[in-house]
């Protein structure tokens, strides 16, 4: 039996490297290829592929985001494909199949398409579950995220989250302050609060995450809100509707 293939990638050397390494597998037909988020939701709809390659960050809406716009009935395997393991949880708690870590080996390509092809020969009401609580038990031990990937030029950085400081939010991006550096990820505040350890970092305002561990003491300001200092001396506002959270928090801390 052939089966239908999509690869979404903005990069085209990232599309030509699945393209060859698709090569071997016959019964694996290539229907179509997108290079971002909005022609991914079309190719979906239009061409119905029984797998998708799915890169997870490009530059209009991620990977995630495609997903949100595909009707369930119509949703397809997914191998999501990325530079940045921080992802890796989420790409398993919406059903991807597998998840390909770049640079992957050719091995590790076959091995997600063996993943694959077990889904696909199963019945329609038994596909996928087995094995997505498989992947989950595996990654229960870093359920939250412990360091940041962060590509800057051609290079990835990589930043621990016990040396992030705060989080602040500047539009569909955040901004990492960790010591005498910060750096800019391309994720929201809310993403990036349900990844980090609920334990450690505690969201003070919309748009400010703060490590409980570098908060030096509580200033009254205005209006009944409170400033939160940092041992760094950086401030910021806790703001009146995350009070009782922020008190609830430092209470059972």
């Amino acid at each position: 039996m052939e089966y239908k293939v999509l690869i979404v990638d903005d990069e085209p050397l990232a599309r030509d490297r699945i393209r060859e390494l698709l090569r071997p597998h016959s019964e694996l037909k290539i229907a179509g290829e997108a290079r971002n988020g909005r022609e991914a939701i079309e190719a979906i709809a239009n061409l119905s592929p029984d797998i998708v390659f799915l890169d997870i960050q490009m530059p209009d809406m991620d990977g995630f985001e495609v997903l949100k716009e595909v009707k369930p009935a119509a949703m397809p395997f997914i191998i999501f494909v990325t530079a940045y393991d921080q992802y890796a949880l989420r790409a398993f708690e919406v059903h991807a199949v597998d998840y390909l870590l770049k640079p992957f080996s050719r091995e590790r390509f076959t091995e997600a398409i063996q993943h694959a092809s077990v889904q696909l020969d199963r019945p329609v009401n038994d596909r996928g579950e087995g094995r997505i609580i498989s992947l989950l038990e595996e990654l229960k031990s870093s359920r939250h995220i412990e360091r940041f990937a962060i590509k800057v030029g051609e290079k990835v950085l990589f930043v621990r989250s016990d040396d992030v400081d705060s989080i602040e939010a500047e539009g569909n991006y955040v901004r990492l302050n960790a010591a005498a550096a910060s750096y800019m990820l391309r994720e929201t505040i809310n993403s990036v609060e349900s990844q980090v350890d609920p334990r450690k970092f505690v969201r003070i305002h919309r748009s400010t995450i703060v490590n409980i561990d570098r908060v030096k003491e509580m200033q009254l300001w205005a209006r009944g809100e409170y400033k939160v200092i940092l041992e760094n001396g950086a401030s910021y506002t806790l703001s009146r509707g995350y009070r009782e959270h922020f008190d609830h928090f430092i209470k059972n801390k």
